[in-house]
């Protein structure tokens, strides 16, 4: 992409003037062409008057026809003005200007300086073949796992903007986290009376508060920059700051640079001019700010040690975080760039969105983010593949000891040791050293694929619902079916695997339900009125048994609201993507204590009439597992 500037004039005279050539220009010009080419062409031979022609022609032969060249006219020379001993064109109309710079003025000048003085607008010399169409926005259509792009065509435009601007991101269901990401990076085409930009923000907004920071700029960067909005510029400001990647707003504030004049927007806009090779002005202004008290202290010393990896201001800045309380994207993003760790005292009490962020890092050490992992991985932020990877390199890192060392070294234990009890029980030691409920469930999804691993036996059939949740944390659903001859009917590990079957399966006889419920142990029978309301909702219990133990249970699974009714009728019209959106604003809460049966059988009945199916049960069987 070129940016075509209109003002060459300027541009022509401060190249001429920032070169020492200039000088010596003046002096003697030194002739670069070829001999003979700087010799002046000969005058062209006077034309005969037109009524002595016929007599010349009677008097000699004709001559061989010879082309005349045709010469291009000269423009017309541009007005001139003088400005000292220069003679330069005078620009005139919009964007013009009335005086060319001075040689000092144009040494102080900073890049952005020279925006403002040739003008704001910027034309983008972008072919349109290769512009980006606004019409389908996203990372992946219906033939790559994502959503069909025309699945919000018959939806009302509010009932989008509310499911997406009303999701705080937190999700009790790790599934549904990752079902409700899926549905906010697929291409698709926003609702009839919604534009593209308004539909993009709000999604690119909702990734960040669930921690998806990467999933966001990646969204983000699949529109051109040129069709952003003052909403996509601060949602853009939104997710680098969050990925610690300041000088990916650049570009934006090529364009956008006017869009904001708060401090932290004028420092990013320091920072960029500092990377364009103008640090002594950058450090500048942000020494302003701070001597101005337009930013805390803590926030411009950042920027200015973030501003000086540039290498051009020779300035040393030291971090000191006395005082420092609260820890805010700002100061956690930059902290991270440079390759420090916010103090206990501005972390204590932070919001869980920043261990998100710090699992996504690839440049915060391997400890920290491995320590952080114990709620991305439970939240739906890291895989199973990611984790594991994550404590492959701690293991392999010579410079990692200690408890994550040991960890690391008991993880592989997971996977290779010979005797299945006690691969089972390096599993069990770091399930039993995560600390909550959260943390081991994040523990469970790391160790998904070495419990798949694991054969069926009767000696373990005591442990199979850890196995079984193990396992279908990361979806391993094949394998955990094949533990069906062990586990008793009624039992825990039957429940998971009557939910997480995949395919149509015979309808679930009461006695075994029965048999669940008065073997359930868990608070007000949760776990049994999770199991009554999934078996309802995938259809594998008999309607009048479903009555029965709803009423038994006080499940009111019939009873309904604007919520639901809005849910159920995106599912009555097909619409994949609003049924996943619903869902995910119906799932909010920071554990399955914030869900209610009656909800979670219209969300998995939902997800089930759309083709959502495999979300559907690993929804339900997650329901049961972490009640």
């Amino acid at each position: 992409m070129k940016v075509r500037i209109r003002t060459w004039h300027v541009m022509v005279g401060t190249a001429l003037a920032l070169t020492s050539v200039w000088a010596v220009a003046q002096s003697g010009p030194e002739s670069l062409l070829p001999k003979g080419f700087d010799e002046p062409a000969p005058p062209p031979p006077a034309a005969a008057p037109a009524a002595s022609a016929p007599a010349a022609s009677a008097s000699r032969p004709n001559p061989a026809s010879v082309s005349t060249p045709v010469v291009q006219p000269v423009p017309k020379a541009a007005p001139m003005v003088l400005d000292g001993a220069l003679a330069v064109p005078a620009l005139t109309g919009p964007g013009g200007l009335t005086r060319v710079p001075t040689l000092e003025e144009l040494e102080r000048m900073s890049p952005e300086d020279f925006e403002d003085l040739l003008g704001n607008k910027i034309d983008l010399d972008m072919p349109p073949q290769a512009r980006r169409s606004m019409e389908r926005v996203g990372l992946i259509d219906d033939t790559e796992g994502g959503l069909s792009a025309d699945s919000l065509g018959s939806q009302h435009a509010s009932v989008v903007e509310a499911a997406l601007a009303a999701n705080r991101g937190q999700l009790v269901s790790r599934w549904g986290h990752i079902l409700l990401r899926r549905a906010l990076i697929s291409r698709l085409a926003p609702p009839a009376g919604m534009s593209a930009q308004r539909f993009l923000a709000l999604r690119v907004a909702l990734l960040l508060r669930m921690g998806e920071s990467d999933a966001a700029r990646a969204v983000l960067q699949d529109i051109d920059i040129a069709n952003y909005t003052p909403e996509l510029g601060n949602a853009a400001f939104d997710t680098y700051q969050n990925t610690a990647d300041f000088t990916g707003l650049c570009p934006v504030f090529s364009s956008l640079g006017s869009l904001r004049d708060d401090p932290q927007w004028n420092a990013a806009k320091a920072i960029c001019e500092a990377f364009r090779g103008s640090g002594t002005s950058a450090m500048a202004k942000l020494d302003k700010a701070r001597v101005r008290g337009s930013m805390d202290r803590i926030d411009v010393l950042l920027a200015q040690k973030y501003a000086g990896a540039a290498g051009r201001s020779r300035k040393a800045v030291t971090i000191e975080w006395d005082g420092v309380t609260t820890v805010t994207p700002w100061r956690f993003g930059l902290a991270n760039a440079v390759g420090l760790t916010p103090p206990d005292s501005a972390m204590s009490g932070a919001a869980p969105i920043y261990d998100d962020m710090t699992a996504l890092a690839p440049m915060v050490g391997l400890a920290r983010r491995a320590a952080a992992a114990d709620y991305a991985g439970g939240t739906g932020v890291l895989s199973n593949a990611a984790m594991v990877d994550l404590y492959s390199q701690l293991y392999s890192d010579p410079e990692v000891q200690g408890e994550w060392q040991q960890r690391a070294e008991t993880l592989r234990n997971a996977y290779v040791l010979d005797d299945p009890a006690a691969r089972f029980a390096a599993m069990q030691s770091l399930w039993n050293g995560a600390s909550g409920a959260n943390a081991v469930y994040a523990r469970q999804v790391l160790t998904a694929a070495a419990a798949a691993r694991i054969a069926p036996s009767k000696d373990l059939e005591g442990d199979a619902p850890a196995l079984l949740t193990s396992m279908l944390a990361a979806g391993f659903d094949a394998n955990a079916l094949a533990w069906s001859p062990v586990v008793a009917s009624g039992s825990q590990g039957w429940a998971l695997l009557v939910l997480a079957a995949p395919g149509r399966i015979k309808t679930v006889g009461s006695s075994a339900v029965s048999t669940f419920v008065d073997g359930d142990d868990s608070q007000d029978k949760r776990r049994s009125a999770f199991l009554v309301a999934g078996l309802a909702a995938l259809g594998r219990i008999d309607d009048g048994d479903a009555r029965s133990f709803s009423g038994q249970l006080g499940l009111g699974l019939d009873s309904s609201s604007r919520f639901l009714t809005a849910l159920d009728r995106a599912a009555g019209n097909g619409d994949a993507a609003s049924v996943a959106l619903l869902a995910g604003l119906g799932m909010q809460g920071s554990d399955w204590h914030r869900m209610t049966p009656r909800y979670l059988y219209h969300i998995v009945s939902a997800l089930r009439s759309v083709g959502l199916d495999a979300e559907a049960r690993m929804i339900a069987a997650e329901a049961v597992a972490r009640a």
